[in-house]
């Protein structure tokens, strides 16, 4: 399949033209024949960069997602077919590479693949959750309902996604900018003050000598500094990539992390009740709902528990179960999924949990954040002011002696 330029004629005379996706430029020619067009010049559409270039192609966005998932969910309800769907939003799209995935998407659909199957050839764009929800939604005959508890989904998972991450950059970034400014002090401004002082002679205050000394060490070596950090960043990325057991302690550690920790385990408690609690709700089985939590959940001692979650159920036992024996899983948490698995209102708990939750993130992270706006302004307040104390100490030497 490529993409075709069309230019033809009413029987009126008027001409119109257009862009069509067919096997060949005969089928855009009988396609348009078929439509009472008289066909004139078909030619093959050039190659956008990111086609030839893949890296170059824009990535496809949570809110790239959502946009499609509600407006899909509209057409469906609407009572639109399945392809035509597909080829409005395609047609409108503006990232490209959600056009070319929408484009493959209809293309299978036409060819006979149900929408869930053809969605499942895009494991980047649409993962795991997405084409079991849909499939769920086809099976059911409640497709615009099921779109709809996604985006939902979606947009609470971004929104989690977000919060771990501002609790995370967040401290990184004004270290960052704390470092950068002693270093930039210690490399361009340090040095002026040491030849003033060589200039005048004498005996400097052992702070002063302290301090140049910092910035001569940091002069000679801040190439290998700067090149030891990117490779070490490098080195932890590649490890993580391709060894699992590495990958495994890793994120073991980040569990146990103080206060970082505690903010993890609440956003993975949040995304994995709403995950669940949306894919139950759905009519997903409940072992291949949590089979595919496990596996979106995006650490592996999190995975590890909840497969073996999956395990205890397949064997007889309840969900609370195997989750109280978990360190990770809260115990009220527990406590409530046994009340839902009592009462027979698994998802509606599951959902108020993940509510609880959503809450519990934001208030960690509005504390963390209270917390470390002071210390930092103490570090880089302490770190600046400690070096121009040491500047300045030989400054009042010489006034001294000048008097």
């Amino acid at each position: 399949m490529a993409l075709y330029l069309w230019n033809a004629k009413t029987r009126a005379g008027e001409k119109k033209s257009g862009e069509l996706e067919a096997s060949s430029v005969e089928a855009v020619a009988l396609y348009l024949k078929n439509t009472g067009l008289a066909p004139g010049k078909v030619k093959e559409k050039p190659k956008d960069l990111s086609e030839i270039f893949p890296f170059l192609a824009p990535k496809v966005t949570i809110k790239d997602l959502v946009v499609f998932t509600r407006q899909f969910a509209v057409m469906v309800d609407a009572g639109l077919p399945l392809v035509q769907c597909l080829q409005i939003l395609a047609e409108q799209q503006d990232n490209l590479t959600m056009k070319t995935v929408l484009r493959k998407v209809k293309y299978d659909v036409e060819s006979g693949s149900t929408f869930a199957e053809a969605l499942g050839k895009h494991p980047k764009v649409f993962d795991s959750l997405f084409v079991n929800l849909v499939a769920a939604g086809e099976v059911g005959g409640i497709l615009d309902t099921i779109l709809n508890r996604l985006a939902v989904q979606l947009e609470k998972a971004e929104k989690l996604r977000k919060q771990l991450k501002g609790a995370m950059v967040y401290p990184a970034t004004v270290s960052s900018i704390a470092v950068a400014c002693i270093v930039l002090l210690l490399v361009k401004v340090i040095p002026v003050f040491e030849q003033m002082f060589a200039d005048f002679g004498g005996t400097l205050p052992g702070p002063t000598q302290m301090v140049i000394g910092i910035s001569n060490w940091l002069q000679a070596y801040i190439h290998y500094l700067i090149g030891g950090v990117v490779a070490f960043f490098t080195a932890f990325s590649q490890a993580r990539s391709r060894s699992l057991a590495f990958h495994y302690r890793t994120d073991q550690l980040a569990l146990n992390l103080p206060i970082f920790g505690n903010i993890i385990k609440k956003v993975a408690v949040a995304r994995f009740t709403r995950t669940l609690g949306t894919m139950i709700s759905s009519g997903v089985p409940i072992l291949d709902g949590l089979d595919i939590v496990a596996k979106t959940a995006g650490n592996m001692i999190i995975e590890e528990e909840l497969q073996s979650t999956r395990q205890s159920i397949s064997e007889g036992k309840t969900i609370a179960e195997p989750l109280q024996e978990s360190k990770i899983f809260p115990g009220m948490m527990v406590q409530m999924v046994a009340v839902g698995e009592e009462t027979g209102s698994m998802e509606i708990m599951l959902n108020k949990i993940a509510d609880f939750y959503d809450d519990e993130v934001d208030s960690a992270v509005g504390g963390l954040t209270a917390m470390l706006e002071p210390l930092m302004m103490v570090f880089m307040g302490g770190s600046i002011g400690t070096i121009l104390i040491a500047m300045y100490l030989p400054i009042f030497t010489i006034a001294d002696s000048i008097n």
